[in-house]
């Protein structure tokens, strides 16, 4: 396959929750492979200083910051940057940590509340809209973030919230394929354990546990999935569709 398969010169990415861990390496990757980005975020010197490194690649970079926890934000996000350019490929990154920071102490409810509004409300309403256009205009690629060990199952309160949450991006992942072929390809990743801010934080426990469940005895890095990410936005992915793929090492 033609190294220019892999190539994105001249093409708009969107990256949504690009302001650190996942999001940022796919956003980066995504620049090294070519393509200009807008990068989103809640906060906004965050989301500068990623425009920024993305310029260091000879890239244009747009910084923008809305809450997709609010629908009408979404909405006006869409179209917003839609009315100044077409958008080639969607990342729906964004999600709602709540391992990490206050949220940790949240009840399981409200924790589950969020990741309905942003983890699915948010890939969902993004995903049609996005997609929508991209079907009007002929072409396009759409890269939802789903978890690798949603359709097995994982006891206790997290493994429950993310198999609502994730499960049903996957799901949601493969009908959208379909109402959206041939036009616009639509694929998710399912990341396994992956070294982001509460992995670096783990308990021993966790830690041992993360290496032990992968076949290549290690932690997965952020850029294991931007890696994924740029190639099925990539035309060498031109035949991949509706597919969610794991990148976990390989479980046991």
């Amino acid at each position: 396959m033609p190294d220019s398969d892999y190539r994105l010169e001249g093409r708009w990415a969107v990256v949504t929750g690009s302001t650190r861990g996942i999001g940022k390496a796919i956003a980066l990757e995504l620049a090294a492979g070519g393509s200009n980005v807008v990068v989103h975020g809640r906060d906004r010197q965050a989301a500068d200083e990623v425009a920024a490194a993305i310029r260091q690649f000879k890239r244009e970079a747009i910084a923008v910051v809305t809450d997709l926890a609010d629908a009408a934000s979404r909405r006006d996000l869409v179209h917003g940057l839609w009315r100044e350019r077409p958008i080639d490929m969607w990342v729906n990154n964004a999600g709602v940590d709540v391992l990490t920071g206050e949220s940790a102490d949240w009840s399981f409810d409200d924790k589950l509340h969020r990741l309905w509004e942003v983890d699915v409300l948010g890939t969902v309403e993004l995903s049609r809209a996005v997609g929508a256009r991209m079907k009007e205009r002929g072409q396009g690629s759409i890269v939802n973030i789903g978890w690798d060990q949603a359709e097995m199952g994982m006891a206790g309160d997290s493994g429950e919230m993310f198999a609502v949450a994730k499960g049903g991006i996957m799901n949601f992942t493969r009908s959208l394929a379909k109402s959206l072929a041939p036009a616009v390809r639509v694929n998710c990743i399912a990341p396994g354990w992956i070294r982001t801010a509460w992995g670096e934080e783990a308990s021993d426990y966790w830690q041992e546990r993360a290496k032990g469940e992968s076949l290549l005895n290690r932690w997965g890095e952020v850029e294991d999935i931007a890696r994924v990410a740029r190639f099925l936005a990539s035309d060498a992915a031109s035949f991949v569709n509706g597919q969610t793929i794991a990148v976990n090492g390989g479980r046991h």
